[in-house]
């Protein structure tokens, strides 16, 4: 009886999040929900000189009327805030101005490295048709942090 109910009270809290892998260039996107707690890339958005095309990221959060913000942060292989942290951090604080949501942060060290391998292994694989483009290395890292949350990885210093 107890298992039914903690069953029954998983699917009634389910919901979309969204998270981003921040980037000076490109934003990478992902989705996922905490029902199946897996993760799809979405488009990237562009930003130009760090300033978000918000436009872009707009319709993504239209599309998918999340419940929760994920913004992966970088740190270096050490733990110590790496060059684009404080960058990432207040991107995070413009999307919970911006949206209204809550934002979580995850230690994204290594994502970009892990996405890439992914695709490439999925290219060799001839599950992927096409060549790894940079955006899509970068989507496929926030599906990367995304998974991280909601695996149960957090940031120690989320707000």
């Amino acid at each position: 009886m107890r298992d039914i109910k903690a069953q029954t009270a998983t699917k009634s809290t389910a919901h979309a999040v969204l998270a981003f892998d921040f980037g000076l260039r490109r934003i990478g996107i992902a989705v996922g929900d905490t029902l199946t707690a897996t993760a799809a890339p979405r488009p990237a958005a562009a930003a130009l000189g760090g300033e978000p095309d918000w436009t872009a990221i707009d319709r993504e959060v239209r599309a998918t009327q999340p419940r929760l913000l994920v913004v992966g942060v970088p740190y270096n292989a050490d733990g110590s805030a790496g060059a684009l942290t404080g960058a990432a951090r207040a991107f995070g604080a413009a999307l919970r101005e911006r949206f209204g949501l809550s934002v979580e942060h995850v230690d994204e060290r290594w994502s970009s490295l892990e996405a890439s391998a992914a695709l490439k292994r999925n290219r060799v694989q001839g599950a992927r048709g096409r060549r790894v483009r940079r955006e899509d290395v970068d989507s496929a890292a926030a599906a990367v942090i995304l998974e991280r949350w909601l695996a149960g990885e957090r940031s120690v210093d989320s707000p």
